[in-house]
């Protein structure tokens, strides 16, 4: 049922997509048609859900936590569908597992020949700029020995940065899929740290020269809370 219901959700908006947004894509062909696969991409803005796999033939199935799928009353109605419609599969992230019960998940749906679209980052950028990546996209490329490919959101930000409700008209959103990144000579190595950090940090390499992106040593969710303090702190003075 899910998977009928994306494909309604995209036969239904992508034409409204392109008409008013005109979308461009490059690098499609660089996604395998068979097979599973990771698109490891930078996540600038809640648009990202929609213009990210709107020009794939392929389903792209995302990891999203558990509480958007349990919501009451109309609102949770209605986030259930979008997330199911945008073929997120839930995720536990509550307590000290939660990491290990979304690699898992997310090895169950490499394991079953499908696309995988991970956010390397975590959240999605404050400001624009690229943020150091979470490892987890290295564990899940070696231990399901799947394809990683770049996968680049351009002006998402510009259209619509977090806490707008509706995108700006005028901006034109794009996607840049990237080569796949072979990643066979680190196989068997998962339990290793700094093969991890290693094989996660060429994949943001990769992002920021797709991209165009300037890059930032740090944790987005970090940078989030220096902001937040570094707002409070200019309005109590």
């Amino acid at each position: 049922m899910a998977r009928v219901f994306y494909w309604v959700v995209k036969a239904i908006l992508a034409p409204i997509l392109h008409l008013v947004f005109r979308p461009w894509t490059e690098g499609a062909d660089n996604v395998p048609r068979h097979g599973p696969a990771i698109l490891a991409g930078n996540h600038l803005s809640f648009a990202d859900h929609f213009f990210g796999p709107l020009q794939l033939r392929r389903k792209v199935i995302s990891l999203g936590k558990s509480d958007y799928f349990t919501g009451r009353g109309v609102k949770g109605f209605f986030t259930r569908l979008f997330f199911s419609g945008v073929g997120t599969v839930p995720i536990d992230r509550s307590g000290g597992k939660a990491s290990e019960a979304a690699l898992r998940t997310g090895l169950r749906v490499l394991g079953e020949g499908n696309v995988l679209g991970i956010y390397p980052e975590g959240t999605r950028s404050p400001d624009g700029r690229l943020y150091k990546g979470k490892t987890g996209v290295a564990r899940l490329a070696l231990e399901s020995r799947a394809p990683v490919i770049p996968w680049a959101m351009v002006n998402t930000f510009e259209m619509m940065p977090p806490g707008r409700p509706l995108p700006k008209l005028g901006i034109r959103p794009g996607v840049r899929f990237g080569k796949p990144l072979d990643f066979s000579r680190y196989y068997g190595m998962e339990d290793d740290r700094l093969v991890l950090r290693a094989v996660t940090d060429e994949i943001m390499y990769a992002l920021m020269e797709l991209s165009g992106q300037e890059y930032v040593d740090k944790y987005a969710a970090s940078a989030k809370v220096e902001m937040e303090r570094a707002r409070r702190a200019t309005a109590h003075h």
